[in-house]
């Protein structure tokens, strides 16, 4: 068996899986699932200019709260589209 070397968030899932915090799914949820992965796939490239105080902001924001600026601007603009 190949033995990998794990960062520290690895560890801690493994972790879980072995205390059995993890349970497997199927059915409704399972396929709740897939869709939420599906419609979080980018499958297109978006330019526009902004003021680059508002990025300066998100992106200290987005360090503080450990996600990279531009999935964190992905998940706003998803959510937003959600809704119209």
């Amino acid at each position: 068996m190949r033995h990998f070397k794990l960062d520290a968030e690895e560890k801690q899932v493994m972790a879980a899986i072995e205390r059995n915090e993890y349970v497997p799914v199927g059915g409704k949820e399972l396929h709740a699932v897939a869709d939420s992965i599906a419609a979080r796939k980018k499958n297109m490239t978006l330019t526009i200019r902004v003021n680059s105080q508002d990025i300066n902001r998100i992106k200290k924001f987005s360090l503080a709260k450990g996600i990279p600026y531009q999935t964190y601007l992905s998940e706003i603009i998803h959510r937003v589209a959600a809704t119209v």
